[in-house]
């Protein structure tokens, strides 16, 4: 080895690990001072003599050193000056010569024995990695006196496997393992140990952690803290831990309970003031894209108090919601959204919601990292311990919670909070929580902290625009629907939108629509109506569904559920009536062996009953129009039973056919 090699030209010391020598004994440092100035001496050109006169290496010595320095480390770097210190290894052991047999109690001297044995029959070596792999074998980790200690759990089932696979490639009784006191189980542990606790991930699952956290994030773009209301968001859903009950009450006026699934909690809150924007409860199992577009509707719009009816429950003083409160935080839009990997929140009407309508950024953060939202979690950690635990029917943070046994009713229905108490109850909750002194924000309120740099420092906050306010933008998805006639039938042009049909006194006369694709707007909360646009982008008008569905409020969820029902049954409510009453009175015979159809029952009665009197069309409003007149709406209302001209035919009031019951007679 000398210069001319490639790898000795240009060596950069100054990219070397280095090593803390003057903690080193006399001798031990003495000579490593000897032999790095040996290897500075050669990286500055000094001469081979000059070399062995300065620092007393020779120089078959520092060619040996050199070789060293530059072998590669597991860590990816250079041995570098960790190669210089005494003693120290680059490379593992190789033995060359077999195990002998030493008197009775086994072999001695079977060093690298086991490595021998594992280079020699690469089958048992892939079989070991193979048992590593399927978590065959277990690591726990004991912590004693500050040391960190490792066990494996499985080790004797390894060990007789390892004993069978010697065995199939052809080892007897003479040759390693078998001709060792404890068929080499020692070295066997060792070996798995070491080879789990190669790198972190791989020790971890086998001590049985699900994922790994606490990996420093190198980012290109810097993370700055949020220093203003509205810059920063964060958004998740915490599935509240308690038991509760739908209340249905029977046309005689008798009420009757069952038991519902579990319900969810999506909170948007503000990172600079810990001010909870907007939240929104679901009635399901899963929370979908429609629930996240909600729960950002509500954040944006005005906040509009609730009538309490549970005694001792209100607004404080200094409680409440931001835009309750300070009434121009109305329709304000915030910079980014911190939220997780769930589908609904990276769903395509979901993104489109907020980079194109709130005009804001969306931060998904790796998976698998509550820490990147910590504001968001300690909420949902304060309502648990505030609100949850403290009611009955809690189920516990995990199974074997004392606070789960202790707030079981036992069974009774009467002792379980009902789906209108917890809206009140979280509703409360919320208020409560914005009102109350926070550590930290120096134990201000986040309400006094909004209305400090609101008001105080009179800090910029951007809104909504004002035609997305007037329109449901966020709750919109456009698509588009060919128009469909059947002319031999009698039947006038229409669209088909999630099973039923479409029309208006427009498109039912407008025969050369047919087969042109209509871009339809829909608002998935009310789809009694949606608003059309010809395929030149020009308004069409609003159109009417078909049937029950357009008389009776129902959102895009609760169609869903009773075409689901529908198909699944292969029946048609009786005589052609109205499909929402059937759906619900099919809940309602199947709220007593389910909680699902508990949980689905609440959901239909719910949003009957917060049923709006007009119906909204969705879509964008037209620039000429008036503020007051920019939605249509219809009234569900009876027509009036005057007659109507449509294409030149007189349609009169409608009259009903001659019912089919009988008198009840029996003959």
């Amino acid at each position: 080895m000398n210069r001319r090699k490639p790898e000795l030209q240009g060596i950069d010391v100054t990219a070397w690990p280095s090593v803390a020598y003057t903690e080193f004994d006399d001798d031990t440092r003495r000579v490593f001072e000897a032999r790095m100035q040996a290897i500075l001496g050669y990286a500055r050109g000094d001469s081979l003599v000059q070399i062995e006169h300065s620092t007393g290496v020779d120089r078959r010595q520092l060619y040996r050193l050199l070789g060293r320095a530059l072998s590669p480390h597991p860590d990816g770097r250079p041995f570098g000056f960790r190669a210089l210190v005494r003693y120290a290894r680059i490379a593992d052991y190789v033995r060359l010569r077999a195990v002998v047999v030493r008197g009775e109690r086994g072999s001695r001297g079977a060093v690298g024995a086991l490595s021998q044995l594992l280079e020699r029959y690469p089958s048992v070596a892939a079989w070991l990695l193979l048992q590593v792999k399927q978590r065959r074998v277990s690591l726990r980790q004991i912590n004693t006196d500050g040391h960190l200690h490792t066990r494996l759990r499985g080790l004797q089932a390894l060990h007789d496997g390892f004993l069978r696979q010697c065995r199939e490639v052809g080892l007897t009784a003479a040759d390693y393992p078998f001709n060792t006191a404890g068929r080499a189980i020692r070295s066997l542990s060792r070996r798995v140990k070491a080879e789990m606790l190669r790198g972190f991930g791989t020790a971890a699952r086998a001590a049985g952690a699900s994922h790994l956290k606490g990996l420093p994030r190198f980012d290109d773009e810097v993370k700055v803290a949020a220093t203003r209301p509205y810059q920063v968001v964060e958004f998740d859903g915490h599935r509240l831990d308690i038991r509760l009950k739908v209340v249905v009450r029977d046309p005689l006026g008798f009420e009757h309970e069952f038991e519902m699934e579990r319900v969810w909690l999506l909170v948007i809150i503000d990172v600079c003031t810990r001010v909870v924007l907007g939240y929104h409860i679901v009635l399901a199992s899963e929370y979908s894209r429609y629930d996240v577009i909600k729960t950002i509707e509500n954040a944006l719009e005005p906040h509009r108090a609730k009538n309490f009816t549970i005694a001792g429950l209100g607004y404080g003083a200094h409680e409440g919601v931001a835009s309750q409160r300070m009434p121009e935080l109305a329709y304000a839009v915030w910079e980014r959204m911190k939220l997780d990997n769930a589908k609904a929140n990276l769903a395509d009407d979901t993104i489109r919601a907020l980079c194109e309508f709130v005009g804001c950024l969306v931060d998904a953060g790796p998976r698998h990292s509550p820490d990147e939202r910590p504001y968001i979690e300690r909420f949902f950690g304060t309502v648990a311990s505030r609100l949850s635990s403290r009611l009955p029917g809690y189920t516990g943070s995990h199974p074997r919670d004392l606070r789960r046994a202790l707030a079981d009713p036992k069974g009774n229905l009467r002792l379980y909070v009902s789906l209108g108490e917890l809206e009140e109850l979280v509703e409360y909750s919320i208020a409560s929580y914005n009102g109350t002194p926070h550590s930290g924000l120096n134990n201000a309120t986040p309400l006094e902290a909004m209305e400090f740099f609101v008001r105080g420092r009179q800090t910029m906050v951007t809104w909504l625009a004002e035609h997305h306010r007037r329109t449901l933008c966020l709750m919109q998805s456009a698509r588009r629907c060919p128009v469909r006639a059947y002319i031999d039938q009698g039947i006038r042009p229409h669209i088909n939108l999630h099973g039923v049909r479409y029309t208006s006194i427009v498109l039912s006369t407008s025969t050369h629509l047919i087969g042109q694709r209509l871009l339809v707007y829909m608002n998935a909360d009310d789809l009694r109506c949606v608003r059309a646009f010809l395929p030149d982008g020009t308004e069409l008008g609003v159109l009417d569904a078909q049937g029950a569905w357009r008389v009776v409020p129902h959102n895009l969820k609760l169609r869903q559920e009773i075409r689901k029902q529908k198909g699944r049954h292969r029946t048609d409510p009786a005589g052609g009536g109205n499909p929402i009453e059937a759906y619900v009175q099919q809940k309602l015979a199947q709220a007593k062996k389910t909680r699902k159809a508990a949980s689905e029952l609440a959901h239909a009665v719910r949003l009957l009953a917060s049923a709006p009197t007009v119906r909204t069309p969705a879509g964008p409003a037209r620039a000429s129009q008036a503020p007051e007149t920019r939605s249509p709406v219809t009234m569900l209302t009876p027509a009036a039973p005057a007659a109507t001209v449509v294409d030149s035919v007189p349609i009169g009031p409608v009259h009903p056919r001659k019912l089919t019951i009988g008198t009840g007679q029996v003959f």
